[in-house]
């Protein structure tokens, strides 16, 4: 155990550039096939498939009727979308967090004003035509693609990357703003920080965050978490955090991402004025954190994806103190009466995918 120990947690030293993007920076970027329609993108991996961007639906424009070759979970940032399915409607207003399983048949998601919508699609997603035949399909190359026509450089996909990443480059074309940049982002998933337009929910796969109680780890009491989505199957679980104290020494074994909503996040090698709301984090399997934690008065307050175990200890070198994996989000969830987000419903027949013959 203590050779173990000397080698657990090596120095984590990638040059500063360590995995984020602020994406009030970079422009929208429409996609030719689907109007009304524009992303920001974040991160594309030609391992995996996985990518995740911000997309924006102009008033009246529909993301179109997809199937989902992966599950895809999303955040309403700002703007009002109807979600129709199953003959229900569900209306998603800021603050609304939803997954779609895999092999999920999607008729449309209708803006009825301009929205902007975080979204992480775990592979590709497949727009259908009129006629419900395969149009065009949206990959993680696709997004690769895109992003390098723009000269936008998405975030590394490894520790390896980071390393080998010189001083993090820079995007320096046309920008334009998240509306979250200028108004107050912590109303999305807290009730009592002002008036948001609450959602009407009736399908099961989305949650009004506001409406979800923040829990307290023991260990780390100025921490709060609403936890919306554990798989048993993965181990990933997805969360909005409120982070107002220090967190201890930790290396994400598996990888995690974040989106800051409010107040400012300060990490080793970043700017003393922390990260603020907009900024887009990649932590890559293998990341190391001596401590990270708010820089301002204000909640720090982001979403997170975490997408395998966080273990914990007193520094480089120590013996591991503390693991926090899916199986303790999941009790901690089900001892305080949370009800997560399902991630499947095998008896709703509508969200099979099909094809025509």
């Amino acid at each position: 155990m203590s050779d173990t120990a000397e080698n657990f947690n090596p120095e984590y030293n990638p040059n500063g550039a360590e995995g984020s993007l602020d994406t009030n920076k970079l422009p929208w970027i429409p996609l030719d096939n689907v109007e009304g329609l524009s992303i920001k993108p974040v991160r594309a991996s030609s391992e995996s498939g996985m990518f995740s961007l911000i997309f924006k639906l102009d008033k009246g424009s529909n993301f179109p009727s997809s199937v989902y070759l992966g599950g895809m979970d999303l955040l309403v940032l700002s703007g009002q979308l109807t979600y129709s399915q199953d003959e229900q409607e569900s209306i998603l207003a800021p603050g609304t967090w939803g997954f779609i399983p895999a092999n999920s048949k999607v008729n449309s998601i209708n803006a009825n004003e301009d929205c902007e919508v975080l979204a992480n699609f775990y592979n590709a997603v497949a727009f259908l035509d009129d006629n419900q035949a395969i149009k065009s399909i949206l990959t993680s190359n696709d997004i690769l693609q895109l992003a390098k026509k723009s000269k936008i450089p998405l975030v590394p996909n490894s520790s390896k990357e980071c390393w080998e990443r010189g001083p993090e480059e820079s995007y320096d074309g046309p920008s334009e703003p998240l509306a979250i940049a200028s108004s107050n982002a912590k109303a999305l998933v807290t009730a009592e920080s002002g008036s948001v337009i609450s959602s009407k929910v009736t399908h099961p796969h989305f949650v009004d965050t506001r409406e979800v109680p923040w829990l307290v780890m023991p260990t780390m009491p100025d921490v709060g978490l609403k936890l919306l989505r554990v798989s048993e199957e993965t181990g990933f679980v997805s969360m909005i955090v409120k982070h107002n104290g220090v967190a201890l020494p930790h290396t994400h074994i598996g990888a995690s991402d974040f989106l800051i909503l409010n107040g400012a996040l300060g990490v080793r090698s970043g700017p003393p004025e922390g990260y603020g709301p907009g900024i887009w984090f990649y932590e890559p399997a293998g990341a190391r954190h001596e401590a990270t934690q708010r820089v301002t008065d204000e909640d720090l307050i982001y979403t997170a994806n975490i997408y395998g175990p966080l273990v914990f200890d007193s520094g480089p070198g120590t013996p591991v103190e503390a693991v926090a994996s899916w199986l303790d989000y999941k009790t901690m969830a089900e001892e305080s009466g949370v009800k997560l987000v399902p991630n499947s419903d095998s008896n709703d027949s509508s969200l099979l995918a099909w094809a025509p013959l």
